[in-house]
């Protein structure tokens, strides 16, 4: 019996799963993750799921996609944030130290026409990328010097490095969303050894000049005291001569008597005038 029905039906069923088979054919599901270019006849005609920014999943465009079989292919993109790694290498700055650097950069492909015309698949850019990456990264940090590249100063020439790369990078349909630099050392030996004696003598030199800004800070204090202390002193004896002449003869008599100690012999006749302030007022 069913010899006779594939006899009766043979051309009907092999039209059905030619009919299936065109139309599993004829359609592609676009995930979110992905962009699509659908390419025919070695062109790009249309691109599913471009990338917009801040457009939440379920209004991208993402999921199934019609098709011409056989005439229409379909290229698939990552729309995802992709990474370029430089390869470590050594980078002179703008006072003559070698630092070995390894950097990377983040970006993403925003525009896949151009991409798939200029560079194909977005492991080629990635390869196009990389010695832009280098030179850029090279130039920007040769006009800095190692010092500020361990600072927080180094954030400007990222910026500086991010902007040229993102330059470049637009002629390939990516787009540089940041670039950092992992490590930048000086190389081990002589090179490092010679930093490091660098950097203490500029501390010892640092710590001296404040030392010797402290001290000239501690004088002038001490002069404006004097000065404030003489000017009392000046002002009480303007008010009350008998009063300062006593206190300053007081004062002789302390350093006199008592800081000499027990073993001084002062010999003085008592009408002598430096002991008028024993002999009281007459």
């Amino acid at each position: 019996m069913m010899e006779n029905l594939w006899e009766t039906y043979k051309l009907p069923i092999l039209a059905v799963f030619g009919l299936v088979a065109l139309l599993f054919a004829s359609v592609v599901v676009v995930p979110e993750t992905q962009q699509a270019v659908i390419i025919r006849t070695g062109e790009p005609v249309r691109v599913v799921n471009r990338f917009r920014p801040n457009v939440p999943f379920g209004e991208t465009g993402a999921g199934l996609v019609m098709r011409i079989p056989f005439l229409e292919t379909v290229q698939r993109i990552d729309k995802r944030v992709l990474s370029v790694d430089m390869e470590r290498q050594q980078v002179l700055s703008s006072d003559q130290q070698r630092l070995e650097v390894d950097a990377f950069a983040r970006f993403r492909i925003i525009d896949p026409v151009k991409m798939v015309q200029t560079a194909g698949t977005e492991q080629r850019v990635a390869e196009q990328l990389q010695p832009i990456l280098n030179s850029v990264l090279r130039q920007e940090l040769g006009r800095r010097s190692f010092a500020l590249l361990v600072t927080a100063e180094r954030g400007s020439a990222m910026i500086h490095i991010r902007n040229g790369l993102d330059r470049e990078a637009r002629q390939y349909g990516a787009q540089v969303i940041d670039v950092r630099i992992k490590r930048a050392d000086l190389p081990d030996g002589t090179p490092l050894d010679s930093a490091f004696t660098r950097m203490q003598t500029a501390r010892e030199q640092e710590a001296t000049t404040i030392r010797s800004q402290g001290q000239k800070n501690a004088q002038i204090i001490q002069a404006q005291a004097e000065a404030q202390a003489a000017q009392i002193y000046a002002e009480s004896y303007g008010k009350d001569p008998e009063f300062y002449d006593f206190y300053r003869a007081m004062q002789s008599y302390d350093a006199t008597f008592a800081e000499g100690g027990a073993q001084s012999t002062i010999i003085l006749s008592p009408d002598n005038d430096y002991l008028r302030q024993f002999r009281g007022k007459h």
